[in-house]
C-alpha cells in the first residue's frame, strides 16, 4: 500500500458512505407504511413467477415449458354451477368489504369470503378442509369482533389520490391472476405420479385409520403438526403478554363477591333501551330462581338477553360432547383434534358472549396458559413414549381389545396426540377470549368508573361553588 494511501482513513471513508445507503433505503423502503410493504410483496410475488413463465431456463425435451403447459392444458371453467354460485359470492363480498365504511361490516364480509371457501371444499368432497375452514373462521370473526371494541366503529377515509386507488386495484387484480396461473401450471406440469396416491395405504395400514387428513397430520406427519400448535402456543403467549401488562393470570374472585347486575353499565341515554326497559330488565332477573348461567347475574340489565342465556344454557354441553366426539372418531372419520378444539373453543365463546367475563372464568377454571402448556406435553409424552419401546420418535402403534360391553375396540396411539392438539387449542381460544374479550372488558369498566368518578367530583365542585359562602365565576 502506498504511503500516502491512509487506510484507516479510507477505511471509515468506505464505513460512512454505506451508512449513507443504507439510512437513505431504510428511509425509503421500511416507513412503517403497511400499505407500501404490501406493495413491494405483492409486486415482487407477480413479477417473479411472470418473469420464469415467459423467460423459462435449462428446457429440454423433457421439461413442459411453463407457458405451454398453462396454455394448451385441458381447462374446464368448473365441474358444477355450485362452485360458481360460491365463488360469485366470494367476489361480491370482497368488493363489498373493500367499499364497507364501518369496520364490524368489513369484517362479516371478509368472514363470508371464508364460509364461502368451506362451501367450495364440501361441495368438492374435502369434508375435513370444509369443517375446518367453517369453525377457523368463526373464531377468527369472534376474535376480529373483538378487537374492533378498541377502535372507531367507522373506517377513516384516506386522502388517496384516485391513480393510486387503480394502480391498487391492477396489482391486487394481477396477483390474483399470478396466483391462479401458477397453480393451473404447476398442476399441468406434472410429469410423476403424486405421492398421494400412496396415502391411502398408508393411511390405513400403517395409520390405522380411514380419515387420511387427520391420520396424516398425527401420524405421517406428526413432526410437522408438533411443530405447529409450538408456534401456536407460543403466539398466543405472546398476544397475552402484549395484553396483560401487570400480570397474565389474575385473581379470580368468587361470584358472590361481585354485585349483582354491576358489569357492565353505560350510558343509557346512548343506547337502544330507555329507561322503562332497563328497569324491567332488572325486575325480571330480580326473580329468585337457578339462573340459566352461572354469572349472568352479574351482568348490568342493559347488556343481558334471557334468549341468549336460554340458548347457551341449552347448546353449551351438546357442543362440547360434540366436540369430543371429532376428537375420537377424527381417526376414521371428519374430525380430529384441531377441529374438535376449535368447536370447545366457540362453546367457551358462546358462554363469554352470553355472562361476560365472569362467565368465562366459571366456565373453564383452570388459566388458559396450564391448558396450553398440558397439551404440549401430552403430545411430547405421545411422540417420545415409543423411544422406550424401540420405536422412533412419533411412532404410532394399533391396539386392538375386546372390552365388555363395549366389544372389539380398535385404538390407535396417534389419538393421544391429538388429544395434546386438542388441548393446544382450547387453551389458544380461551387465551384470545381473555386477552382481547375479558382484560378489555375490565380495562373498559375501570375507565368507565374512573371518568364517572372524575365527572361526579366536578360537578360537586361547582355546585359547592354556586352554594352561599362560595362564589361563581360568573
Amino acid at each position: 500500500v502506498p504511503t500516502w494511501i491512509d487506510a484507516a482513513r479510507l477505511y471509515r471513508l468506505v464505513i460512512a458512505k454505506l451508512d449513507d445507503v443504507a439510512v437513505w433505503i431504510t428511509g425509503r423502503t421500511q416507513r412503517g407504511d403497511l400499505s407500501f410493504y404490501l406493495y413491494i410483496i405483492l409486486a415482487v410475488t407477480v413479477i417473479a413467477p411472470i418473469s420464469v413463465m415467459f423467460f423459462p431456463s435449462n428446457v429440454d425435451d423433457s421439461t413442459i415449458s411453463l407457458p405451454n403447459a398453462a396454455f394448451f392444458g385441458d381447462w374446464m371453467l368448473t365441474g358444477h354451477p355450485i362452485y360458481l354460485v360460491a365463488a360469485a359470492v366470494m367476489i361480491v363480498a370482497a368488493i363489498a368489504a373493500i367499499r364497507a365504511k364501518r369496520r364490524f361490516w368489513a369484517v362479516l364480509l371478509v368472514s363470508t369470503t371464508g364460509y364461502g371457501l368451506a362451501a367450495i371444499f364440501a361441495f368438492q368432497g374435502s369434508p375435513d378442509l370444509a369443517l375446518t375452514q367453517v369453525l377457523v373462521e368463526s373464531v377468527l370473526t369472534v376474535a376480529m369482533v373483538l378487537g374492533l371494541r378498541v377502535l372507531p366503529p367507522e373506517i377513516p377515509k384516506t386522502q388517496e389520490k384516485h391513480d393510486n386507488q387503480w394502480a391498487r386495484a391492477l396489482l391486487a387484480i394481477s396477483f390474483g391472476f399470478t396466483m391462479m396461473w401458477v397453480a393451473a401450471t404447476a398442476m399441468a406440469s406434472r410429469v410423476a405420479d403424486p405421492i398421494s396416491l400412496a396415502m391411502p395405504d398408508l393411511s390405513y395400514n400403517e395409520g390405522g385409520g380411514t380419515n387420511i387428513v387427520n391420520v396424516t397430520l398425527v401420524d405421517m406427519r406428526a413432526w410437522d403438526t408438533f411443530g405447529e400448535i409450538t408456534v401456536l402456543a407460543a403466539v398466543a403467549t405472546g398476544v397475552a403478554s402484549l395484553v396483560f401488562i401487570a400480570e397474565r393470570e389474575r385473581k379470580r374472585r368468587s361470584i358472590t363477591d361481585v354485585a349483582t347486575g354491576s358489569v357492565g353499565h353505560y350510558n343509557i341515554a346512548n343506547s337502544a333501551m330507555n329507561d322503562t326497559e332497563v328497569q324491567s330488565f332488572a325486575n325480571f332477573f330480580k326473580v329468585r330462581r337457578q339462573p340459566w348461567i352461572v354469572a349472568g347475574a352479574t351482568m348490568a340489565p342493559e347488556r343481558r338477553s334471557i334468549i341468549f342465556e336460554v340458548i347457551t344454557r341449552l347448546i353449551f354441553h351438546a357442543i362440547i360432547m360434540v366436540s369430543l366426539y371429532l376428537l375420537i372418531a377424527g381417526h376414521n372419520l371428519p374430525g380430529g383434534g384441531f377441529a374438535g378444539g376449535l368447536l370447545a373453543g366457540i362453546a367457551f365463546a358462546i358462554r363469554y358472549l352470553a355472562g361476560g367475563r365472569y362467565e368465562l372464568e366459571q366456565s373453564f377454571r383452570a388459566p388458559a396458559g396450564v391448558i396450553l402448556g398440558s397439551g404440549l406435553a401430552v403430545a411430547a409424552i405421545a411422540g417420545l413414549v415409543p423411544l422406550f419401546f424401540g420405536g422412533e420418535v412419533f411412532q404410532a402403534y394399533d391396539v386392538e381389545v375386546l372390552l365388555p360391553f363395549f366389544g372389539h375396540v380398535h385404538f390407535a396411539s396417534a389419538v393421544v396426540f391429538d388429544i395434546g392438539v386438542y388441548l393446544v387449542v382450547i387453551g389458544l381460544v380461551l387465551d384470545v377470549l381473555r386477552s382481547l374479550g375479558a382484560e378489555v372488558d375490565a380495562r373498559y369498566e375501570v375507565e368507565t368508573r374512573d371518568r364517572t368518578e372524575a365527572e361526579q367530583r366536578m360537578t360537586a365542585a361547582r355546585a359547592s361553588a354556586m352554594t352561599p359562602g362560595g362564589h361563581s365565576d360568573d
